[in-house]
């Protein structure tokens, strides 16, 4: 079986997440379809940690499920995808994804708008990323607080998102936070998609030492990590880690179903609405159509 196609996208079911069984080219080509309809949806960035989060919180659980796009953060979630069948799955990794699609918007016209991060680091990855792709249009950018906006703060976004016609808003905050805010705003701001991409706003600009490739390649991008920040990071890694092995071994050894959550009616990337005849079920392999959720 294949990965992404023209028409339908096929995901692995990885302990009740459906992971989109992708690659970086696929990826793009997805976009690009999608940013030629007029659906507005979201692409989720996953690893291990949002899995592991899924599992304490059926309601993000089903905020990853509704995507357009789940990619394969991590690579325990390609070697999955690779052990279903998958063979052309690899890893679409956020920072990575986040350059290649302001290398092809150069070339596109695709205009962008950068919403998160730590006072002045938005200004930062906005110049950095005009610099490596000149052409490239980022029209727009907001540092928002730490804390869910309020009614003023609301409008004034949706004032200035709807001013600049914006395709792509690129969120950088973290995970849950990131996917809670592009899930309650998802038919509220006027652009096409949103992409949450959480570090990638610190390591695009240097701010966060980005980890060497071989260690990316071999898996070992937590330790890196939390070598870098351990008080920050110990948690997730030291508790989750274990615990997705723990949970990936009772599901591939069919011990534990981890069925998909919100088995609803789901559209093709040309947004034509297809029924589904049957509820999905907990196979590890489990192919689906993109998903783009009317609220």
């Amino acid at each position: 079986m294949g990965a992404t196609s023209a028409g339908s996208q096929q995901r692995v079911n990885i302990l009740g997440v459906a992971v989109s069984a992708i690659n970086m080219p696929s990826a793009l080509a997805a976009t690009e379809d999608f940013l030629a309809g007029k659906e507005r949806s979201y692409i989720c960035i996953t690893g291990v940690h949002g899995i592991i989060e899924a599992q304490d919180d059926e309601q993000f659980r089903g905020i990853l499920n509704d995507s357009f796009l789940t990619t394969p953060d991590g690579m325990p979630t390609v070697w999955l995808g690779k052990h279903h069948g998958f063979k052309e799955m690899t890893r679409v990794y956020g920072p990575d994804y986040m350059v290649a699609m302001c290398e092809l918007s150069a070339r596109r016209g695709y205009r962008h708008f950068l919403y998160g991060g730590k006072p002045g680091v938005a200004e930062q990855l906005r110049d950095e990323l005009v610099r490596r792709f000149p052409g490239l249009q980022i029209v727009g950018i907001y540092t928002p607080p730490f804390r869910p906006l309020n009614a003023i703060e609301e409008g004034q976004l949706m004032a200035q998102l709807a001013a600049l016609k914006v395709d792509i808003l690129w969120c950088g905050l973290s995970t849950p936070k990131q996917e809670r805010f592009m899930d309650a705003y998802l038919n509220r701001l006027p652009v096409k998609l949103m992409v949450g991409v959480g570090a990638a706003f610190d390591l695009l600009t240097g701010n966060v030492k980005e980890t060497p490739d071989w260690m990316k390649k071999r898996g070992l991008q937590w330790l890196y990590r939390l070598i870098q920040e351990p008080r920050r990071l110990w948690r997730r890694y030291l508790i989750n880690n274990p615990r997705f092995l723990w949970l990936t071994f009772l599901q591939l050894t069919k011990l534990r179903n981890f069925p998909l959550p919100r088995a609803t009616a789901v559209r093709s990337l040309r947004g034509s609405l297809e029924s589904k005849s049957s509820e999905l079920t907990s196979a590890s392999l489990t192919p689906l159509h993109t998903s783009q959720r009317s609220k």
